[in-house]
């Protein structure tokens, strides 16, 4: 079915059930309990992991495809960003128009870059693409002020002119109020709460635009992998140099991909200007490149599923393990003796709240030391293991061997 064999069509249903259901299956803990802290079904949050699981499934389009490691990825979100931004503010709130126009510039600037960058290859197209996102950062910060709206960003304003309001069913902010991104008139804000006994669920529409999107995104990247056009890709992955002496010019489809690639970077900073209307230019910082790295690796490079677990542990991390204190942690271990209590905040501390990212290095480390396939290698393993041990067992009136 949808052109997909046996197996990547399973993998495309389980994605669109994980998204489908996501607002269930992030909220398990009732309401007010001790744990609805590590609650995630947050409408902010639940965009953040697809949002940022399109942007990693993008990378790992190069990067598993081709081993070609960028370091400049945040240009083209960032890029994506702004001229989502612009198209709220010139054209319609509607988010249609943003997320298209985010896509297509993101992908005019990855060509440029990639046009000059994809002559080396190795760590010297690595700090070309730094370079670059280096670059597109300063110019976003100060010397384009008039377009970015330098360090203090860009956000959309009552004087917007969006010359086509009416004809996209935006809202024209004659009300007084600036009109927030909506699709056909509904807001990326409206939600809808579903209580069940102690528990709450939040339904949102913007979160349910990002996840048909990150869909989608996932198919196409499922179909690029399995096309003659990701086949030559992993042929330059194996041995590019092989390939250029039976006469293949690889650039063409190098450059294809790196542009494919800058392309859902775009529709992922394109997502996230129609769901926060607020850009600054640190979307373009390298921590946001590094982040994608970690995503992608973490996950699992090369695999379709890896970078979007990786995408949504990362996030999980920074938004809700972040979060816990000192004051949580004494709660916790309160059950044990004083010094006791005392003994176990100070050696958790340092590994949560504002240290989190002590511990997301120490599981990063850990995935690359044991686990190079990433967490879908880990899965792969316990799921060997749970066969083989149900092949072991002997079935119920089965005679077991004679020693």
């Amino acid at each position: 079915m949808l052109g997909l064999d046996k197996k990547d069509f399973t993998l495309l249903t389980v994605v669109a059930a994980l998204v489908i259901f996501a607002p269930i299956l992030l909220n398990p803990f009732p309401e007010g309990s001790a744990m609805a802290q590590f609650n995630a079904g947050y409408p902010d949050l639940m965009q953040r992991f697809v949002i940022f699981g399109i942007f990693a499934i993008g990378f790992n389009i190069l990067f598993g495809l081709t081993g070609y490691l960028s370091f400049g990825h945040a240009a083209f979100l960032g890029a994506g960003s702004y001229a989502g931004m612009w198209m709220l503010k010139l054209l319609s709130i509607n988010v249609i128009p943003a997320i298209i126009f985010s896509t297509l510039i993101a992908g005019l600037i990855s060509l440029a870059i990639g046009w000059i960058s994809l002559r080396r290859s190795g760590i010297y197209f690595s700090i070309l693409t730094l370079a670059f996102a280096q670059m597109a950062f300063s110019l976003a910060a100060s010397v384009l002020t008039p377009i970015t709206g330098g360090e203090t960003g860009l956000q959309t304003s009552l004087d917007d002119p969006r010359v086509l309001p009416a004809f996209l069913g935006g809202g024209s902010g004659a009300d007084g109020n600036i009109p927030k991104p909506s699709l056909f008139g509904i807001e990326m804000t409206a939600s809808t709460e579903i209580a069940l006994g102690s528990w709450l669920w939040t339904l949102n529409w913007g979160y349910a635009i990002c996840g048909v999107m990150m869909i989608i995104a996932f198919y196409t990247a499922i179909r690029i992998f399995r096309s003659p056009f990701g086949l030559m890709l992993k042929a330059v992955k194996s041995n590019q140099q092989r390939m250029s002496y039976t006469g293949l010019n690889t650039r063409p489809y190098m450059l294809a991909c790196f542009v494919i690639s800058g392309m859902y970077a775009g529709l992922a900073g394109g997502l996230m200007a129609a769901m926060d209307p607020q850009v600054g230019a640190e979307r373009m910082q390298w921590t946001a490149s590094g982040e994608v790295v970690l995503m992608t690796i973490l996950g699992g490079v090369g695999t379709l599923i890896g970078p979007v677990l990786g995408a949504g542990l990362i996030k999980y991390f920074e938004n809700i393990f972040s979060k816990i204190n000192k004051a949580t942690l004494e709660v916790w271990f309160g059950v044990f003796p004083d010094w006791m209590t005392d003994l176990l905040v100070t050696i958790v501390y340092p590994f949560i709240g504002k240290g989190w990212h002590l511990t997301l290095g120490l599981m990063f480390m850990a995935v690359v030391i044991f686990l190079p396939g990433g967490l879908v290698e880990g899965g792969q393993k316990l799921a060997k293991l749970f066969s083989r041990k149900k092949a072991n067992e002997p079935s119920g009136g089965e005679a077991k061997p004679a020693e």
